[in-house]
């Protein structure tokens, strides 16, 4: 088995779509990151919407997000790349475009604004990691795979950061960081665009053609819904417990969710490197396993002693974090080897529609569960997530079967 034992920035580069690609991801990340954790304040604060009607405008937005993924993976079927990649950062200027005119108390507008940046959000992975896939091949693209991730985190967290700073200038300054967005995402979009980058399906090689159609993956699938539970568990459910449950100071989920970011951007790279000597199926069990084990720390972190709950959650939130890197090195990366060129994009289109799904439900979920008390919560989670990484362990791939039968024909002939 191939194996990346080596980071070269420059050629990490390359492998991730060019210089200016690499750029493009860094300003829609810094857009992004300015508006999509205010956007909710976007709504109640600048178009004086009700937060019931504006948490429901968002959730149409990702809902009707998930609904363009198969065709978004049929267009990227068909050849295209950079040119996916850039339209669905310019669908989110209209989003953006339709914010900043729309006037106070039309839920209408705003949902729709909500709908375009909602299809730009859920379309933008599968583009991505289909760019990638295409320039770069083996373990060299599961470390630009990696490598986007980092720096869309640094990016994301560089914005929210910048956006916190200014939101002392009450709507005013809402309205200015969605303006800046906007020119963000036309920037990116343009920067993307350039990189002329797409594939000719004709030309699919006779071993492509011999694999057949996109792989049903059905247990990753269905495992995946779980696993994205994790990239909630910073934002939701340990501020849930932390400080409605527990009663803690805020600053400890503040400092969670930074530690999330700063890890992630920090090792993701180098550890999903480091893993690259193992099958990225054994990855992502293992992944699940650390997971299951973060949540059953959690557990025991909130039956300690008052004085001991927070720094505990906070180090158990350490090995969370880790298994968001495996899952986030391992699963993408899976998905890529298992599909054959022509039937790329519908199996990414797959997958993100299983990742946009659990990253849906996770708030209802965690609240839910968090009411019954932390045992439900962490013990429902670790158990459903255990489960998870069972199914991705002894699931078959298709081409492990296509060859196995293939074996057998010619011995019998």
């Amino acid at each position: 088995m191939a194996t990346t034992t080596k980071l070269q920035p420059r050629a990490l580069v390359r492998a991730s779509g060019g210089p200016r690609y690499a750029v493009a991801l860094a300003v829609d990340a810094l857009g992004t990151g300015l508006l999509r954790p205010f956007l909710l304040l976007y709504g109640v604060n600048v178009l004086r919407l009700s937060p019931p009607a504006t948490g429901i405008a968002m959730t149409v937005g990702i809902v009707m997000g998930l609904v363009c993924m198969p065709a978004v993976g049929r267009w990227l079927d068909r050849g295209a790349r950079s040119t996916v990649v850039a339209a669905s950062m310019l669908v989110r200027v209209l989003g953006v475009a339709l914010l900043l005119t729309s006037p106070a108390g039309h839920t209408g507008l705003f949902t729709t604004a909500a709908l375009f940046l909602g299809i730009g959000n859920q379309a933008w992975p599968a583009a991505h990691a289909a760019l990638v896939a295409t320039v770069a091949h083996g373990r060299e693209r599961d470390a630009a795979l990696a490598a986007g991730r980092a720096l869309r985190n640094a990016g994301l967290g560089a914005g929210a950061l910048l956006a916190t700073a200014c939101l002392t200038g009450g709507t005013t300054a809402l309205q200015a960081l969605a303006a800046v967005t906007g020119l963000a995402y036309l920037t990116a979009a343009a920067l993307a665009w350039s990189v002329h980058l797409h594939t000719h399906p004709a030309a699919a090689s006779v071993k492509d053609r011999a694999h057949g159609p996109a792989p049903r993956m059905r247990a990753l699938l269905a495992a995946n819904v779980v696993y994205v539970f994790c990239l909630n568990v910073p934002e939701i459910a340990l501020p849930l417990v932390l400080v409605t449950q527990l009663h803690a100071s805020q600053v400890w989920s503040g400092a969670i969710f930074v530690a999330n970011t700063v890890l992630v951007v920090t090792l993701q790279v180098p550890v999903t490197v480091l893993l690259s000597r193992f099958s990225r199926r054994t990855v992502l069990a293992l992944a699940g396993v650390v997971l299951a084990a973060s949540y059953l720390g959690f557990l025991a972190a909130t039956s300690l002693g008052h004085g001991w709950i927070a720094p505990a959650v906070a180090s158990v939130s350490v090995v969370c974090t880790i298994g968001e890197i495996i899952y986030a090195g391992s699963a993408t990366a899976l998905v890529t080897a298992l599909a054959p060129a022509p039937v790329l994009g519908r199996a990414l289109a797959r997958f993100q529609l299983s990742t946009g799904f659990g990253l849906a439900v996770s708030p209802a979920v965690i609240t839910a569960l968090a009411s019954r008390g932390s045992a439900a919560l962490w013990g429902s989670l670790a158990a459903a997530t255990l489960l998870s990484a069972s199914a991705v362990a002894t699931e078959k791939d298709q081409g492990t079967r296509l060859s196995g039968c293939c074996r057998r024909a010619r011995a019998g002939s």
